[in-house]
């Protein structure tokens, strides 16, 4: 085997043991490990991309100790600093800074040994390990929020066109006999980093144009958002005429995101044809 390739797999070794342990805490945590059950496919799509890709990441190899160097010695400072904001730090944004350092170690480690250019011809399959970071505390709030809202909004919408009679105080809808909370368990995060995981690998292999990927990865939010809706007004409307305790804990209330997720699915789908059809079009008007 190639003595650089060797080094590269040791680099990546490296890596793999600073984050393995911080990682593996934060999954089998009850309080967030529900957010992330997608992180241990993220490393096997990676491998698979540079599988595929051996050929073309490999060749013409110019050696960048500047770049590589630096970004080889910063990844170490960051995790070596994440031991000082200890107590300061959330145990997920704590993880979150030693994954993205291992990451940025592997990353200079790379460039080091293959160059800046080689880095830039194959930057995808690097990035795409960025999903492996948990998402900061106060950014997945945010999101988790914006979910909720547009949510209830999509709902209230879906309500008012059924003719179901309501009245709604915040994120809390009162029907006939029963009231529900879109609450935050109900923003579905799970499903939209799923999607959104999903639209950027589809973004890759599938279309040409970066204005397009961006577009098929915004789409996931609008897709999330009316699956929620779909999701909380047949969970009311079947609580409501049919059984209470489909409101309860029942499998559509407790896994409901395991028989919505197909349609969501399907859009996103419908997106990317829409979007692979464009370039079509204009081909076929030349």
């Amino acid at each position: 085997m190639d003595k650089k390739l060797l080094m590269f797999i040791g680099f990546g070794l490296v890596a793999l043991a600073l984050a393995f342990e911080p990682l593996r805490d934060l999954m089998n945590s009850a309080a967030r490990g529900e957010y992330y059950s997608h992180i241990v496919l993220i490393p096997l799509v990676t491998c698979y991309l540079f599988y595929q890709e051996r050929k073309e990441v490999f060749r013409k190899a110019t050696p960048s100790s500047g770049i590589g160097g630096i970004l080889v010695v910063g990844g170490l400072a960051l995790y070596l600093m994440g031991f000082t904001l200890d107590i300061r730090l959330s145990e997920n944004d704590l993880v979150a800074l030693w994954v993205f350092s291992a990451l940025v170690f592997w990353i200079g480690g790379f460039i080091l040994l293959y160059g800046w250019q080689a880095f830039r011809r194959n930057a995808f399959p690097f990035l795409f390990l960025i999903f492996t970071i948990p998402i900061p505390d106060a950014i997945l709030q945010k999101i988790i929020y914006a979910l909720q809202v547009a949510s209830t909004e999509v709902s209230e919408a879906i309500f008012y066109l059924s003719g179901v009679p309501y009245d709604r105080q915040g994120f809390v809808f009162h029907l006939p006999g029963v009231s529900i909370e879109v609450a935050e368990v109900c923003s579905g995060i799970r499903s939209s980093l799923a999607l959104f995981i999903t639209s950027v690998l589809a973004g890759h292999f599938f279309l040409d144009r970066l204005w397009k990927k961006v577009a098929l990865a915004v789409v996931v939010f609008p897709v999330t958002v009316f699956k929620n809706g779909l999701r909380i007004i047949t969970l009311s409307l079947l609580g409501v005429y049919v059984d209470p305790s489909f409101l309860g804990r029942g499998i559509l209330h407790t896994s409901g995101g395991f028989f919505f997720f197909p349609p969501a699915l399907a859009l996103l789908g419908l997106a990317l044809w829409a979007l692979r059809r464009q370039g079509q079009k204009k081909i076929e008007k030349g």
